[in-house]
């Protein structure tokens, strides 16, 4: 079987994609590679993207002259986890608290890693993860 070699892109849907560019922005600090109208992309560790969609905006098949997109959306929180140092864990919690976001949980990991739990402003349950939970990480 053919191997998959890794996620490149991970989607949320956003009600307010200003809203949600500031928070990922200003709060987290990520780099912005792409805005449309319905779609902003942001650098992930120069090896993932994050693709912010405008929720209920992608739920027609989108064509170009390159070719076509598939519909898509998503409703409810969703959840994606981003790797960080286990150095940086408790800078990390002090840049969240500093931007007066709320970490709603607190996770050590049988193999030794940590993870701390927090909400975007769409409810997406975002997670800080150092090394040591999966044998991959």
């Amino acid at each position: 079987m053919p191997r998959l070699n890794r996620i490149v892109e991970t989607a949320l849907y956003v009600d307010d994609l200003g809203r949600a560019a500031a928070f990922y922005e200003e709060k987290l600090g990520l780099s912005s590679m792409l805005r449309t109208r319905t779609l902003y992309a942001y650098d992930i560790g120069g090896q993932n993207v994050l693709l912010l969609f405008q929720r209920g905006a992608s739920v027609e098949t989108q064509v170009s002259e390159h070719g076509s997109i598939p519909p898509h959306d998503g409703q409810g929180p969703l959840h994606i986890c981003f790797a960080v140092d286990a150095a940086e864990l408790a800078a990390w919690e002090t840049q969240l608290g500093q931007h007066g976001v709320e970490i709603e949980g607190r996770m050590r990991w049988n193999r030794g890693g940590e993870s701390i739990y927090f909400r975007d402003p769409d409810g997406h349950l975002l997670e800080l993860m150092t090394p040591g939970n999966w044998p991959n990480y």
